[in-house]
């Protein structure tokens, strides 16, 4: 189960960011929101440098997998 409809749609790095940008619109404060936003615009700059496709979409994997746990926790 993905935290927002689309996630199946997410092959990109940039439609992986927004993806998750809008992910945390839905969180619940301001605060919480921030937080997040933060962490995913860190986590994109870190991984920015990524050529691997195999990677690419371990990592894509991955993040949508913490959306999910981050939006139900």
């Amino acid at each position: 189960m993905a935290p927002l409809p689309g996630a199946e749609l997410v092959q990109r790095p940039l439609q992986l960011y927004r993806y998750l940008l809008r992910c945390c619109r839905e969180l619940p404060t301001k605060g919480i929101q921030e937080h997040y936003k933060h962490a995913v615009r860190q986590s994109f700059r870190v991984h920015s440098d990524e050529d691997n496709p195999e990677r690419i979409q371990q990592i894509i994997k991955r993040a949508i997998e913490d959306a999910d746990w981050v939006m139900n926790k």
